[in-house]
């Protein structure tokens, strides 16, 4: 069959064509990142787009963009299960309201699997309230990329090689150049709250930790647009990320390490959850131990008197109730809440340690592929040991008077996790178990 090529089609081929054979003078590219793509690494790379198209909520109406004029890359902040989920099926959001789906056209998992959730020429909702250059609505005019991670941690180097594939790609259909790929938090803009009085940055930190270089991407352009022009107040942490002269935002990222989710004179809720921080998903851990949702802080606290050191937690399932007690230390992961969700900047340190369902311990330095944990995984934060109970050395040995303690962690074989407090026979441990103490307890005498 003979089928009728457009003019638009002729001109995509074309520059699909031109591209290629670029490619094919100059030799393979070798980016900042030290990657190297052959000519036939794009044909490769396209073959194994998985399409989730099939996934999209049957809801979701597709409106071909009349014009493209950027790429906007975001991190999920979920994992991948939840990410596929949520991009092509829609968020659930107050009141029992959802929305329709389609929040991006294309998912980049850890391991660098891409998949197509929206076929590029059709309109996802991605960017949602933004601004760029005077336009609002950037999601009628770009091309939205999720990579599944978190703004606080970094993306893996097979994130960048299909990230830098698919970009150079799509830019080679559009005719875009380099500034003309832009984070999600370049783009997005907020609505006055309790620290602006005006629209302004900062609503999303979404891909703030995203490395240009290592997509094969030159700089980013030199100041805000919106901010110059003063329709937009700044937000000074992304002012200074972005646009300050010096190093590249990856070396700044690099240079602070993993970001504190505690609250200090110069990090506020805002600066920690972005539009987030009044949710009832969004759960403050005060220093005593006094948990509050997003939604409940005005009326118990006020947002400007929450106290310095405490604790931001993103992503939480259920609304807690006010408590003086102890939170329970050990966490399950699921398909929405994971290691970043639970455990913040630490989720791969030392003294986080993972119970895998096979009766694996990890601590969080010794995993590799976060999107591999499985569901029902338990974990805990902030711990030393594992600290081995034999008939000589017994728990209360270890322990001392916390032994019974609700934050002294047991692993008894073959993989139950229990706290002090919920042992009831501490003589029938079995053979093999371990506790696990709190940082802040006196080591083992």
């Amino acid at each position: 069959m003979v089928r009728r090529v457009t003019g638009k089609s002729c001109r995509i081929l074309l520059q699909l064509v031109m591209l290629g054979l670029c490619w094919h003078l100059a030799g393979p590219a070798v980016h900042a990142s030290g990657f190297s793509f052959a000519p036939s690494d794009i044909p490769q790379f396209q073959s194994k787009i998985i399409d989730h198209q099939s996934r999209l909520n049957p809801k979701f109406k597709k409106v071909p963009r009349k014009d493209t004029l950027y790429i906007i890359v975001h991190t999920s902040e979920l994992g991948l299960a939840a990410t596929l989920r949520v991009v092509a099926g829609g968020k659930q959001l107050k009141g029992g309201r959802s929305t329709p789906g389609g929040h991006a056209n294309y998912v980049i998992a850890r391991n660098g699997t891409t998949y197509r959730i929206l076929d590029k020429r059709f309109r996802a909702d991605h960017a949602g309230l933004s601004m760029w250059d005077g336009r609002q609505d950037i999601s009628s005019v770009s091309i939205g990329i999720e990579l599944v991670g978190y703004h606080n941690a970094p993306l893996t180097d097979a994130q960048y090689r299909s990230a830098a594939l698919l970009i150079r790609i799509l830019q080679g259909v559009y005719g875009l150049d380099d500034q003309a790929v832009l984070t999600h938090s370049q783009v997005a803009f907020g609505r006055p709250n309790p620290w602006f009085p005006k629209n302004h940055r900062g609503r999303k930190r979404c891909a703030k930790n995203f490395d240009r270089s290592r997509a094969g991407l030159g700089p980013t352009v030199n100041q805000d647009p919106d901010v110059t022009t003063g329709r937009l107040l700044p937000d000074p942490y992304l002012a200074d990320l972005f646009y300050s002269p010096g190093p590249s935002v990856a070396a700044r990222v690099a240079a602070t390490g993993p970001v504190s989710n505690l609250i200090s004179k110069e990090r506020t809720a805002w600066s920690i959850a972005g539009e987030e921080y009044n949710l009832s998903t969004t759960v403050y851990v005060l220093p005593n131990g006094r948990r509050l949702a997003g939604d409940q802080v005005v009326d118990s606290v006020g947002w400007h008197l929450l106290p310095v050191n405490t604790r931001v937690l993103l992503n939480q399932e259920k609304r807690p109730a006010e408590t003086e007690t102890p939170e329970y230390p050990v966490k399950t992961i699921t398909d929405r809440m994971t290691a970043w969700s639970h455990a913040g900047p630490a989720y791969a340190f030392d003294s986080t340690f993972y119970f895998l369902p096979s009766g694996t311990v990890r601590p969080g330095s010794r995993i590799s592929d976060w999107d591999d944990l499985p569901v029902n995984t338990r974990l805990i934060v902030g711990y030393q040991g594992p600290f081995d109970i034999t008939s000589e050395t017994t728990a209360y040995r270890i322990a001392g008077q916390k032994y019974k303690k609700p934050t002294t962690v047991y692993h008894l074989p073959p993989g139950s996790v229990k706290t002090g407090a919920e042992i009831p026979d501490f003589a029938g441990l079995p053979e093999g178990s371990a506790l696990y103490l709190p940082l802040d307890s006196l080591p083992p005498g």
